[in-house]
C-alpha cells in the first residue's frame, strides 16, 4: 500500500477561522497554520490560483510546518485557461488598457514566460524544505477533449517540471464511455496524476468519481454533494457534512486506490465552516492515518 495523506483544500478561509475551529490564542497565519499541521499532514494552497505567491510568503509557510507537512499547490488560473482579472498580475506585467479580465494569450511571451518564472520562484521554498507535494492544474469546464486540449494539458505541465503534476479535468467530454480509456492513457503517457473528484451528479458541470491511478501520485478531491451546486453562491455549494456510511465506504475505496500508485493524496473541499477539517479527521481516523502522519506500508 502506498502512503496515504489527509487533509482539506484550505487552512485559511474565513469561514473556517470564523467557526471556532482554531482556539481564540491561535490568531496568526503562521500559528493557525501551525496547529492545522499538529493534525493533519497535508494541505492544498489555493491562494495560488489567485494570485502568484511571494517566495518569502512560501518560505514562511514552510518555516510554520513539521518535516514531513506536505502542500499541493494549486496552480495560478491565467496558466490553466480562466479569465483572469487583470489585478491579479504583478504591477509591472499588466498590459496597458483593454480588458479587466484576460487569458494567457492575450499577453506577450515574455510575460508570460516571467509570470511561469514568478511562479517556479515561490514555489522553490517548498521544494527545497521537501515540503511540496503537486501542482494542481486545474482546467475551466469548458475545456472539452480534443487534441488542442491535449496540447494545452501537456504544454502546461511541462511548464511545472520537474515538479509532479496533477490534473482536474471538468468536462464530462473526457469521460464518456468512448474517451475514458484515451483519456487515461494520455495521462499516463505523460506521466501527469489524475485528480478523481466526488462532486454532485446530473448537472452539466458533472464528471464521475472514477478511481484510477495514471503516475506514482493520485489525489482524490471531495467537493460533497450539496443541492444547492449549481444554483447557491459558494457557501451553499459547499455546504456539505459526509456521513458515517459515506466515509466508511470511502475508506474502503481509497485503500484500494493507495495499492495501485506510491501516494495518494485525500483532500476534503467541502470547505463551509470547519466542516472540511471535522470530515477529514473522521476519514484519517478511519484509514489509521494519525494527527499529522500519514499511513504507508503493505499492509499496515
Amino acid at each position: 500500500m502506498g502512503v496515504i495523506k489527509v487533509g482539506t483544500s484550505s487552512w485559511a478561509d474565513q469561514l473556517l477561522v470564523r467557526s471556532g475551529w482554531y482556539p481564540r490564542a491561535v490568531n496568526t497565519p503562521a500559528g493557525r497554520l501551525g496547529f492545522y499541521a499538529e493534525r493533519f499532514g497535508l494541505v492544498e494552497a489555493d491562494t495560488s490560483y489567485y494570485a502568484i505567491p511571494l517566495p518569502e510568503t512560501a518560505a514562511g509557510w514552510a518555516a510554520a510546518t513539521p518535516r514531513g507537512f506536505t502542500f499541493d499547490v494549486k496552480a495560478f488560473r491565467l496558466f490553466t485557461g480562466h479569465h483572469t482579472p487583470v489585478a491579479a498580475l504583478p504591477r509591472e506585467l499588466r498590459p496597458a488598457g483593454g480588458p479587466s479580465l484576460i487569458r494567457w494569450r492575450d499577453l506577450p511571451a515574455g510575460a508570460y514566460d516571467e509570470l511561469w518564472d514568478r511562479f517556479h520562484a515561490a514555489l522553490a521554498p517548498l521544494a527545497a524544505a521537501d515540503r511540496l507535494g503537486a501542482v494542481l492544474l486545474q482546467f475551466p469546464p469548458w475545456l472539452a477533449r480534443g487534441d488542442a486540449a491535449k496540447r494545452r494539458i501537456r504544454d502546461t505541465a511541462r511548464r511545472c517540471r520537474p515538479w509532479p503534476v496533477c490534473v482536474e479535468l471538468r468536462h464530462s467530454s473526457w469521460f464518456s464511455e468512448e474517451a475514458v480509456v484515451d483519456t487515461v492513457t494520455f495521462l499516463r503517457e505523460q506521466g501527469i496524476g489524475y485528480v478523481c473528484v466526488d462532486m454532485p451528479q446530473g448537472h452539466v458541470s458533472s464528471v464521475p468519481p472514477i478511481l484510477i491511478t495514471t503516475a506514482d501520485l493520485a489525489v482524490v478531491r471531495f467537493h460533497g454533494h450539496s443541492t444547492g451546486w449549481e444554483s447557491g453562491d459558494r457557501q451553499d455549494r459547499f455546504r456539505y457534512a459526509y456521513g458515517e456510511e459515506e466515509l466508511q465506504h470511502w475508506s474502503e475505496l481509497l485503500r484500494e486506490l493507495a495499492d495501485q500508485c506510491a501516494e495518494l493524496h485525500v483532500l476534503m473541499n467541502n470547505c463551509c465552516g470547519d466542516q472540511a477539517q471535522r470530515d477529514a479527521a473522521r476519514l484519517a481516523e478511519l484509514l489509521g492515518v494519525e494527527a499529522g502522519r500519514e499511513r504507508a506500508g503493505a499492509g499496515s
